[in-house]
C-alpha cells in the first residue's frame, strides 16, 4: 500500500468511503454483542476506514463521529471528549506553541541550536547541517523524555521550535524530517522512562494497586531504557533521515527573520540574533511550565494546568508576549474534534462492556504453561489489536487487570508483563490511536498518510527489531 502522495493514494482515498460503509454494516451484522455494542464497534469500524483512507479532513471525519455517537446513544456520550483534561492540554498547547512563535522565541532558539549543532557556517554545507541537526535535536527529545512527564506537553512545547528550525532549509523533505524524527524521539523513546508516557504509570499503577509491586523509576529505566528509549531513538533518527532525505545537491539554507549585521546575527542572517525582552519573559514562562510538569508528584495536579499557567502567563497585561486576539485568530482549533471523537469512541467502547469482552477474549488466549520469552510475546500481539480499537489509556486501565491476574494465577513474574504491555502501548500505526499524533497533526507540516508512514515504519522496526531483544533482555534479568 502505497502512503505517498500520488495515484495510488488517491485511488485509496477514494475508496474509502464504500469500504467504510460495507465495514461498518459488516461489523454490525456480524459480531457477538449486544445491539448497543454491535453499533458502537460499527461506527468505531466506520471512523477508522475514513482516518485510514483520509478522503477528508480526519478533523471532519471526528464530526461525523460525533455525530452519529450522538444521533444513536447519547450528547452526553457523544460530547464527552470535550469535557477531558487531554483534549484542552491540546487546545492550551496550541494556543502556548502560537505565542511561542509570535513571541520570537522560537525564531530565536532555532539560530541558537542551529549554530551549536553545526560546525563553522550551517550554510556552507546544508545537507550536512540537516544530518546533525536530526541527530542533536532528536536527542534533546529524548532528553526531554526524562524531565517532562507529560507527552503532550512536550510535543507543544518542542513542535513550534522544530517548525521554525524546519523553515532555515528551502526543502519540504527537510523540514519533514525535522519535524518528525525529533517529535517521534521524545514519544516513542518515552517508552523506556516510567515517567515519560501516561499508559507506563497507568499500568505500573494498576499493577501496585492489585497486586502490591511496585516497580520504581529506576528499575523500570534499568530493564527497559537501554533498548526502548536509545535503541528505539537511534532507530526513529534512522527512519527519518531514510524517508525524508533531501537531495544533497539541491539543499540550502534560508535565512528566516531577516537576518544581518544589524540585529545582531551576522553570516547573512544565519547566526543567532540577541534575545529580546519578549525571548526572555517567553523563556520564563515556559520554564514554569516545565517546572509544573516536572514536578507532579508533589502537587498531583493534570499537565492541563500547566499549559493553562504558561497561557495565562503569556497574555498578562504588560508582563505578556502576545495579544490574545491576535493569537487565537491565528490557532486551528479543528483537530480538537478528531480527538473528540477518538475520546467519544473509547468511552462508548468501556460503556457498552465492548472493550472488557475483547481484552478478555483475546487475552484468554495466553497459554499459562509456556516459557516466559513465549507469554511475553503473546502479550504484545494481544495488545496490538486492542490498541486499533481503543487508546492506550483505555488498554492500559481494561487489560492491566486481566494480565495482573493471569500471571498471578499462572506464577510468572508480573513486572515483565506490565513492561511488555507497555510496549504495545507505546506502538501505534495510525493517528486515531493517540492524542499525541493528533496534536502533532495539528501543525500542518505534515498530512495524515505522511505521519502514517512514519508510525508504521517505527513500529515495524519496534516488532521485529527492539522487541525481540527487549524479551531477550526480560528472560536474563526474570
Amino acid at each position: 500500500m502505497s502512503f505517498v502522495s500520488g495515484l495510488p493514494t488517491r485511488r485509496l482515498s477514494v475508496a474509502s468511503v464504500p469500504i467504510a460503509i460495507v465495514a461498518a454494516v459488516a461489523v454490525r451484522l456480524t459480531v457477538p454483542f449486544d445491539p448497543a455494542g454491535a453499533t458502537m464497534l460499527a461506527i468505531t469500524a466506520f471512523c477508522i476506514v475514513m482516518w485510514i483512507g483520509n478522503l477528508i479532513p480526519p478533523s471532519y471525519t471526528g464530526i461525523l463521529c460525533i455525530g452519529l455517537i450522538g444521533v444513536t446513544f447519547s450528547a452526553d456520550l457523544a460530547l464527552v471528549g470535550f469535557g477531558t483534561q487531554a483534549t484542552w492540554l491540546v487546545a492550551f498547547g496550541l494556543i502556548m506553541g502560537e505565542a511561542t512563535r509570535r513571541s520570537g522565541l522560537a525564531g530565536w532558539a532555532s539560530r541558537w541550536i542551529t549554530d551549536r549543532a553545526t560546525a563553522g557556517d550551517p550554510a556552507a554545507n546544508p545537507y550536512d547541517t540537516y544530518r546533525r541537526l536530526l541527530v542533536s535535536l532528536s536527542a534533546v527529545g529524548l532528553g526531554l523524555a526524562l524531565l517532562i512527564p507529560a507527552t503532550v506537553a512536550r510535543v507543544l512545547i518542542f513542535a513550534p521550535l522544530l517548525v521554525e528550525v524546519g523553515e532555515r532549509f528551502d526543502s519540504r523533505t527537510a523540514r519533514m524530517g525535522l519535524f518528525l524524527g525529533p517529535l517521534f524521539a521524545t514519544y516513542y523513546g518515552g517508552v523506556g522512562v516510567l515517567t515519560a508516557a501516561l499508559p507506563n504509570i497507568i499500568a505500573s499503577g494498576i499493577l501496585d494497586s492489585v497486586a502490591g509491586v511496585t516497580i520504581s523509576w529506576t528499575e523500570w529505566a534499568t530493564v527497559m531504557f537501554p533498548v526502548m528509549s536509545l535503541l528505539r531513538v537511534g532507530f526513529v533518527v534512522a527512519i527519518a533521515y531514510w524517508l525524508y532525505r533531501p537531495d544533497p545537491e539541491t539543499l540550502s539554507i534560508v535565512g528566516v527573520d531577516g537576518g544581518g549585521p544589524g540585529n545582531g546575527d551576522g553570516g547573512g542572517g544565519l547566526g543567532a540574533r540577541a534575545m529580546t525582552a519578549s525571548d526572555r519573559r517567553m523563556l520564563v514562562y515556559l520554564l514554569v511550565g516545565v517546572t509544573f510538569w516536572a514536578t507532579d508528584f508533589l502537587h498531583g495536579l493534570h499537565p492541563v494546568y500547566g499549559a493553562l499557567l504558561v497561557v495565562a502567563l503569556a497574555f498578562l497585561p504588560s508582563l505578556g508576549v502576545v495579544d490574545f486576539a491576535e493569537v487565537t485568530g491565528d490557532v486551528d482549533f479543528s483537530i480538537l474534534f478528531f480527538l473528540g471523537a477518538v475520546f467519544a469512541i473509547g468511552e462508548g467502547m468501556s460503556r457498552m462492556g465492548v472493550a472488557n469482552a475483547l481484552a478478555e477474549s483475546l487475552l484468554g488466549v495466553i497459554p499459562t504453561d509456556a516459557p516466559l520469552v513465549v507469554v511475553l510475546a503473546l502479550v504484545f500481539v494481544v495488545v496490538l489489536p486492542l490498541m486499533l480499537l481503543m487508546g492506550g489509556l483505555a488498554v492500559a486501565s481494561v487489560g492491566t487487570p486481566i494480565l495482573v491476574s493471569y500471571g498471578t494465577a499462572a506464577g510468572l513474574p508480573l513486572v515483565p508483563i506490565v513492561m511488555t504491555e507497555a510496549i504495545g502501548l507505546g506502538t501505534y500505526f495510525f493517528p486515531y490511536q493517540s492524542a499525541v499524533l493528533v496534536a502533532i497533526l495539528a501543525y500542518d507540516v505534515i498530512e495524515a498518510p505522511e505521519l502514517i508512514r512514519m508510525t508504521a515504519w517505527c513500529s515495524i522496526a519496534t516488532i521485529f527489531v527492539l522487541l525481540p531483544l527487549q524479551l531477550a533482555v526480560f528472560t536474563l534479568v526474570f
